[in-house]
């Protein structure tokens, strides 16, 4: 599969760039740590049950990896297809509209992408359980109609929770129980806040995009609820998030090192004073940066305190 990046439009790449710079940013890598997460905090809660089956958690974390990049692709491919992106689109992959890559092998690639992680999922149906295909095939679904189909998830105020559903809850409890065989009621308690944060950086999406969404007639909680409403939900999200910990740990559902979450709080302070003084698209990147960075070191830094309380 050659990539189409010859072109003279404005913002197309030029035959001298490195093509391979294309392809990794149509990843969005900076959004893969949110497949890595749960899958770590699955397996880290899984060493209170058994012993770690190395080549079940690579296989889960592979297939998880995919997915979250499949339904990046998938993004691009039909937001480029409704004119919502341009070679001056903010917090895109650009492989289309900027590198002249042909938009229907985006799609294909996607496709690809899920084949692999359906392949892997067959292997770990094989030594789990078969109800697990029927979980997988929902996930990659939820990826492709975010933005895919004749109703897209993103277009409704149900983004949110639908991918923090699926890419917290969902993972960290198959990345448990393809290590135990179970699901306890620890490994549903601690992907909560996992979930809210996935939800959050979502929400931090919306929020920068509040007015070009509105243009294109999509109904999100930002629009629907308004900017600075918004905000504020954003910043409750963080709050619940870092005090479920606290609460956690009182009731001796988490390890007193999972407080190493705390490191992380200038993160989620860092993005609510960046939406809160900047309203342009560019400006606020920053903020939805940080809104990543929160769910990506709050959940390894409790990942972290999981595993140093199994072994202390």
């Amino acid at each position: 599969m050659q990539p189409q990046t010859i072109s003279s439009q404005p913002g197309i790449q030029s035959p001298s760039e490195k093509r391979w710079k294309v392809w990794w940013n149509l990843l969005r890598p900076h959004t893969l740590t949110a497949a890595f997460v749960p899958v770590f905090i699955g397996t880290s809660l899984a060493l209170y049950e058994t012993v770690i089956d190395w080549p079940m958690f690579l296989a889960m974390l592979l297939a998880s990896l995919l997915i979250q990049a499949a339904t990046n692709m998938i993004n691009e491919y039909y937001d480029f297809r409704k004119g919502l992106d341009n070679e001056n689109s903010v917090g895109i992959g650009g492989a289309i509209v900027r590198h002249g890559v042909k938009p229907q092998t985006v799609l294909q690639l996607a496709f690809i992408f899920f084949g692999i992680a359906t392949l892997l999922g067959v292997y770990i149906c094989l030594n789990s359980t078969w109800w697990l295909a029927a979980i997988g095939t929902a996930c990659m679904a939820a990826g492709y109609f975010y933005t895919g189909g004749p109703y897209p998830i993103a277009y409704t105020p149900f983004g949110e929770i639908v991918a923090g559903f699926f890419m917290g809850f969902v993972i960290i409890l198959i990345s448990f129980y393809i290590q135990t065989g179970t699901v306890s009621s620890t490994s549903m308690l601690i992907s909560i806040p996992i979930s809210i944060l996935v939800g959050a950086i979502l929400l931090a999406n919306n929020i920068r995009d509040i007015v070009g969404d509105k243009e294109n007639g999509r109904k999100t909680v930002a629009i629907l609820i308004g900017r600075k409403n918004a905000i504020t939900l954003l910043a409750a999200m963080f709050i619940i998030s870092y005090t479920l910990i606290v609460l956690f740990i009182a009731l001796d559902y988490a390890s007193v090192w999972s407080l190493l979450v705390f490191l992380s709080i200038v993160k989620p302070l860092s993005a609510i004073k960046g939406f809160s003084n900047n309203k342009s698209n560019v400006t606020m990147m920053p903020a939805m940066v940080a809104t990543a960075q929160t769910n990506t070191i709050f959940g390894f830094l409790l990942g972290i305190g999981l595993v140093i309380g199994y072994f202390v």
